[in-house]
């Protein structure tokens, strides 16, 4: 038996630690709700364009009736041949949408969605549906913001650059066909897109001065649109499809409105059309309506009444080209447009 001492009685034993408290996470959103709510969204997104249709078709549904009309004693060989040229215009417009693009772009969809962008395009002033529609497409797509708008934007410069080229070809060409002195405007009309363009420069200029958060997105817009611009010119195909679809696009539309002037009885040569279309709509492009509609179809019932044409066939000539390119594409555009959204690719 030891005689050690033995250790002191023990201490109090330690107190057990505290259980952690629960943290009370928050609640999730049920899954069904959110199902719920995004398909109750893009139903809504679906219809809407057809609501869009409707009430344009109720505020212009005497130019309808009156195009219809007048296409209905038109010779139907020649309208087949200007629909064919409609329908190439889609094509054009795909063909510069990719051009203004690095990246490859599925064609069936693209196709599809310029399709739908035409229908769109004619309900909102100065292409912002079509550019609507062609952003959500490329975001879509996967394409980031910045590289998307900065090739609409380059869309956007490129249409009006290669329209002025050819009408200078044609010019040059074809001097004593056309009549430059009665389709040159007055020096103060030609002044007025001068002073509103000095005046959207300078309004974005001041804006960008006043406004500091909006500097950092407009320089990386810029930065990012300098460089995919400089990039896509040292692509050959992408230039190609860029400038040869920017240039051939004017050309189809003014070969729809000779086919339907051809189908009414209008005996002017395609050049003489072609010529008035790209001088009328140089002339009042700039003007912010819907699809042009309005501002061009009056400055080209001018033109042709400029080449002998009555007024009042030129108006029917103009009916009948807004019939083919607007009123009758416009229900499979929408849509169109409705499928794509539907699909998520919009």
């Amino acid at each position: 038996m030891s005689l050690l001492p033995l250790e002191g009685p023990p201490g109090p034993l330690p107190a057990p630690a505290p259980a952690p408290l629960p943290i009370s996470a928050p609640a999730p959103a049920p899954a069904a709700c959110r199902r719920s709510l995004s398909r109750l969204t893009r139903r809504l997104l679906t219809a809407l364009p057809l609501l869009f249709i409707g009430v344009w078709a109720v505020l212009d549904r005497r130019a309808l009736y009156d195009g219809a009309a007048r296409l209905a004693s038109a010779d139907p060989g020649w309208l087949l041949v200007g629909f064919c040229y409609t329908c190439l215009g889609w094509i054009s417009a795909s063909v510069v949408r990719q051009g203004a693009l690095p990246e490859r772009l599925p064609t069936g969809l693209l196709v599809a969605s310029q399709f739908a962008a035409g229908a769109a395009n004619h309900v909102l002033p100065a292409s912002l549906g079509a550019h609507a529609v062609t952003l959500r497409f490329l975001r879509g797509q996967g394409v980031p913001l910045a590289r998307a708008t900065a090739s609409l934007a380059l869309y956007t410069l490129v249409r009006p650059i290669a329209k002025t080229l050819v009408l200078i070809g044609f010019v040059v060409a074809l001097p004593g066909l056309l009549r430059l002195g009665d389709l040159v405007p007055d020096r103060r009309v030609l002044f007025l897109p001068l002073v509103a363009a000095g005046l959207g420069l300078g309004a974005t200029l001041l804006l960008l001065t006043l406004v500091r958060p909006l500097r950092r997105p407009a320089v990386t817009f810029v930065r990012t649109a300098l460089t995919d611009a400089r990039q896509l010119h040292t692509m050959p195909s992408r230039v190609l499809a860029l400038w040869g679809g920017a240039a051939a696009a004017p050309l189809l539309q003014a070969s729809v409105i000779h086919a339907v002037g051809a189908s009414l009885g209008v005996t002017l040569s395609w050049a003489q059309v072609a010529f008035a279309f790209l001088a009328a709509s140089s002339a009042v492009g700039s003007v912010p309506a819907p699809g042009g509609i309005g501002p061009v179809d009056a400055a080209m019932v001018f033109t042709l009444a400029v080449y002998g044409v009555p007024v009042s066939l030129g108006t029917a000539t103009l009916i009948g080209y807004r019939v083919l390119t607007v009123w009758l594409p416009l229900l499979p555009g929408v849509l169109c447009m409705s499928a794509l959204v539907h699909r998520k690719a919009l």
